[in-house]
């Protein structure tokens, strides 16, 4: 209230709320009792009269109360007035307010890519920089002063947990870490820029801001008009669900509407559904149904944990979630769930009823829901339609049908089926938790039909993963793998109860899998990213790849024997940027027959995060091994192939498969490398000595057998020199280019000068030179 007085106590000591002007005096006597009462007046000893600004929505006003100690006398002496260069040093510094700079126009909000949400909270994506301004009482000293800002969430805010951020001030921001620096100062006023860190938990952050000068500390009290939303940043290459494609970011982040499919496969229908993320209370419902899951505060800077227990919370299965399925046809006392037109209701509703479920959702509402959630997030997410959709009940990663000796089907052992259509989600992120290449689109499942680990979700498994049969990797991809790639087989029970197998139909089911095109309205068939072509020896290999690993492993003929390897080898460091890349492949015949087999070859670019990015080049080779023999094949990635296709970190991943004829054998091997660049040649010129002009020359020579354009050196040194960029221009093919540098060093010891260069064509060329700087 205003000119209330609160409790002294821990970094509040002190402090008033409220838009009157406040002066509290002190005694001797006072203080006596202050000290008896663990001194929470020590340090207040001089008056303040700081008149506050008209708090608004975002302009809190925090008013801070200090005593003056006067020594007693029989007339109180009004106060003198300060002088002198240390008055600024003689006031204890506070905060009157605090401007999160959160307008939906303002630049946190555009360049955060959150001005679509509604309202004007401070709603910002993590590893990423914003802004926020501070009132104080007085200038900010940066001799004298200190400042730091204290972020938490959850209910049980932890350093140790990531749920207690403590921001301090620093010379220069550095990325991947939770900093803050003073970019403008304007009298009272200064401004900071805020770096927050890619692995940051999302969700909810209550913000106070600490100051400290000579004469004591100051806090401002928690308002929750101040709190901070973070959410996932697809913008932001260190955090796992990086999108770099900006059309996709904006149909797979930004897009509030889309396209589901159904019917059939030779009738697909097709519905508007309006996702509506950024509608008003849209981002708090999403928000709620994070909290509603109970997934500790840690857990939520993993997107993976996120979205699987997205999958968990959105159906009401088991654990109050969202939606409540319902495929009797009888829908009273809700909605059928064709009647939904979009998500917003839904959880609009849901967060309004205290999470009860809403009624009622199929597959198709179960999707859209969980796209919404997922976007509001900032997790790129979109929905998916299978058609011919397996259910295999039994994890046995085939459709099974029973007949008994007439023929006659088996109805209470029939308990497979095959959907028309089946409406699911994919998902965007990078996977650390697999082996490389496995990150990208991860299927995510909602609508509730089989438990995994004790509740009813599915997901995230990695679609890369499905196609290739590698059901082993987390999570619950043997289910989807079923659902897209299963083969349909019929069993016929003998006269003496044991099943047989008569038939194998195994273009049953996962045709024209759908989702809405980005930017368009058209559909995209995305088969070919959950499978290989049907009927295909990669596809073959898949499934029969993927069937080892289910409850029934021998219901393919297995091979005779497994006497062939395969293995790739590279000499020294590996290939080289701007050259053909030669590997080498070594296949052995342990046997004493001739094997034969066909050899498939893929190399695919690939992001270190395990993304593959596309298809580079194929190969298909036959190959004869004679009795005994240790076969060498060298294989070569020439450089126009990839020289226009590779990303960061310049990696590729090499996928090699094929099957033994006599035996049946499968070969599989997959091997990561990437193509190494050059190092910039950095050489201390001089005698080394603090204060003393030295020089540095930077070398460099251009792999490429192509110009670079626009190269630029980033050369810096801790006690060396700051941060400073060297315009180097074009590099001609091959060319080799020096530069000079000269700098004063300014501490002793031990240092490193260290370059890198900054070039869109190569990247990852750096260096590093270690000097022994001398004291004067």
């Amino acid at each position: 209230m205003p000119g209330e007085r609160l409790t002294a106590s821990g970094s509040d000591r002190g402090r008033f709320h409220g838009n009157a002007l406040t002066i509290v005096e002190a005694t001797n006597q006072e203080e006596a009792e202050s000290k008896e009462q663990g001194g929470c007046l020590q340090g207040f000893q001089k008056i303040c009269c700081c008149w506050p600004r008209q708090s608004s929505l975002y302009d809190i006003t925090d008013t801070v109360v200090k005593d003056e100690v006067v020594k007693p006398a029989p007339l109180p002496e009004p106060p003198q007035p300060h002088t002198g260069d240390n008055e600024l040093e003689e006031l204890m510094l506070s905060v009157h307010s605090v401007d999160l700079l959160s307008s939906k126009t303002g630049q946190n909000r555009m360049e955060h890519h959150t001005d679509h949400y509604h309202g004007n909270a401070l709603i910002i994506r993590r590893g990423q920089t914003f802004q926020i301004e501070l009132d104080l009482s007085r200038p900010f000293n940066s001799n004298t002063d200190k400042l730091h800002l204290d972020l938490k969430t959850g209910p049980l805010p932890m350093v140790s947990k990531n749920t207690h951020v403590i921001i301090q001030l620093v010379e220069e921001l550095e990325d991947d870490r939770w900093e803050a620096k003073i970019v403008e100062r304007n009298g009272n006023r200064i401004k900071l820029s805020v770096n927050s860190h890619a692995k940051a938990v999302i969700g909810q952050y209550k913000l106070t801001v600490t100051v400290e000068s000579p004469k004591g500390e100051s806090a401002t009290t928690h308002d929750p008009r101040r709190d901070i939303v973070m959410l996932f940043n697809p913008w932001c290459e260190d955090d796992t669900v990086y999108m770099d494609d900006e059309e996709e970011k904006k149909e797979y982040v930004l897009n509030d509407t889309g396209r589901l499919y159904y019917g059939t496969e030779k009738q697909i229908g097709d519905r508007t559904w309006n996702y509506g993320q950024f509608l008003e209370g849209m981002l708090e419902a999403c928000l709620y149904v994070l909290e509603k899951s109970e997934i500790p505060p840690p857990g939520r800077g993993d997107p993976v944990n996120v979205v699987r227990v997205i999958s968990a919370m959105i159906n009401a299965q088991d654990d109050n979630g969202v939606l409540a399925g319902n495929w009797s046809g009888n829908y009273v006392g809700g909605v059928s769930p064709t009647a939904w037109n979009g998500s917003v209701e839904i959880l609009k509703k849901y967060q309004k009823d205290g999470g009860l479920p809403v009624k009622y959702g199929q597959c198709w509402v179960f999707s859209g829901v969980t796209t919404t959630v997922l976007r509001c997030l900032g997790i790129p997410c979109r929905s998916v339609t299978n058609f011919q959709s397996a259910h295999d009940t039994d994890v046995s990663l085939t459709t099974d049908m029973y007949f008994d000796e007439n023929m006659e089907p088996l109805n209470e052992l029939n308990t497979d089926s095959v959907w028309n259509f089946h409406v699911w989600n994919d998902c965007w992120m990078a996977r650390p938790d697999l082996p490389p290449g496995n990150g990208g689109w991860q299927a995510l499942d909602a609508t509730p039909q089989e438990t995994s680990q004790g509740t009813f979700r599915c997901g995230p498994a990695s679609v890369t993963a499905i196609r290739t049969g590698q059901v082993y990797l987390k999570y619950d991809t043997p289910f989807i793998f079923a659902e897209v790639n299963s083969d349909k087989i019929y069993w016929q029970r003998n006269l003496d109860g044991i099943f047989t197998q008569i038939q194998c139909e195994k273009k049953a089911v996962g045709h024209c899998i759908s989702t809405k095109a980005v930017g368009s309205d058209k559909r995209d068939d995305i088969t070919h990213l959950y499978k290989h072509t049907e009927g295909s020896e990669e596809e073959r290999i898949a499934v029969e790849t993927a069937s080892r690993y289910g409850t029934k492993p021998d219901v393919y003929s297995t091979s005779m024997a497994e006497d062939v390897s395969l293995e790739v080898k590279m000499e020294g460091e590996g290939p080289r940027m701007g050259a053909d890349a030669q590997l080498t492949i070594v296949m052995t015949n342990l046997s004493s027959q001739t094997r034969k087999t066909t050899l498939h070859i893929q190399v695919a670019v690939m992001y270190y995060t395990g993304v593959l990015k596309g298809t580079v080049k194929k190969d298909k080779i036959p190959v004869v091994l004679k009795p005994n023999e240790v076969k060498t094949m060298e294989w070569v990635l020439p450089y126009h192939s990839y020289q226009d296709q590779l990303v960061d970190q310049a990696a590729l991943m090499l996928t090699l498969s094929g099957r033994v004829s006599e035996t049946q054998q499968v070969l599989a091997t997959q091997t990561s490398f990437r193509l190494r660049t050059p190092d910039l040649n950095i050489e201390a010129v001089g005698e080394a000595v603090v204060g003393k002009k030295m020089t540095a020359k930077i070398t460099f020579t251009n792999p490429l057998p192509r110009t670079l354009r626009g190269v630029v050196l980033r050369v810096e040194g801790l006690g060396l020199q700051e941060l400073k960029e060297v315009v180097v221009g074009d590099v001609g093919s091959h060319s080799t280019v020096t530069r000079t540098e000269h700098f004063i060093p300014t501490q002793a010891g031990h240092r490193k000068l260290v370059a890198a260069l900054d070039c869109k064509q190569l990247t990852q060329v750096h260096g590093v030179a270690d000097i022994i700087v001398q004291d004067q």
